[in-house]
């Protein structure tokens, strides 16, 4: 879990208005990309001038990190709960993939952040806590898989990493398709997803 950061705010800055700001500025850089977004634009977007956004922050850079470390940190407070609760490989399996999809739902576009600007950020000091997040991210998954391997829970002739591959880009996906408020619940949409994933599409004969 990324360490918790020292907010570039003045002390007068509205909570609020500082919250609005982060979901118009990460909207726009997921739909655009980090690099081709500038601060004109996000101000413009908010209603202000660009000088004025420089209240609430100290850069675009400050904003994006703010944005992601935010998800982050909710996302494992999630993850790590349920890794504590004890369960069994499928119930960890089933109980993580809602979670993600509770993640989704409450950060749909720090998710589409993540996965299109994450891979050179992470090359930045000021990003790292992205590298160790993966990598925590991956021995979760991997570890769950594995331990229901060897419990007899999912099938022995499993390739354990190309089973959390997919499991992760078919859950994260969902990014680019699912809309807040939308037919289904994050839950229901796990629900589906899980039975597809689980216990396969086809009619057993």
């Amino acid at each position: 879990m990324p360490a918790a950061k020292k907010k570039t705010t003045t002390a007068n800055a509205s909570p609020e208005r500082r919250r609005e700001l982060l979901n118009t500025a990460a909207e726009i850089f997921a739909a655009h990309g980090y690099n081709a977004t500038t601060v004109r634009r996000i101000a413009d977007e908010a209603g202000m001038l660009a000088g004025s956004l420089y209240y609430h922050f100290d850069s675009k850079e400050s904003m994006l990190d703010e944005i992601l470390s935010s998800f982050l940190t909710e996302l494992w407070d999630g993850y790590d709960a349920v890794l504590a609760a004890g369960l069994g490989p499928r119930e960890t399996i089933e109980a993580l993939v809602t979670e993600s999809f509770r993640e989704i739902d409450r950060h749909r576009a720090a998710v589409a952040i993540y996965q299109k600007e994450s891979r050179h950020l992470a090359a930045q000091p000021r990003f790292g806590y992205l590298t160790d997040s993966q990598r925590k991210f991956e021995k979760a998954w991997l570890g769950t898989l594995e331990r229901g391997v060897a419990d007899g829970v999912f099938r022995a002739d499993l390739d354990i990493r190309l089973t959390y591959r997919f499991v992760r880009d078919t859950v994260w996906v969902a990014a680019s398709w699912y809309r807040p408020g939308g037919q289904h619940s994050p839950e229901e949409i796990a629900r589906q997803y899980l039975s597809m994933v689980l216990d396969g599409i086809a009619v057993r004969v």
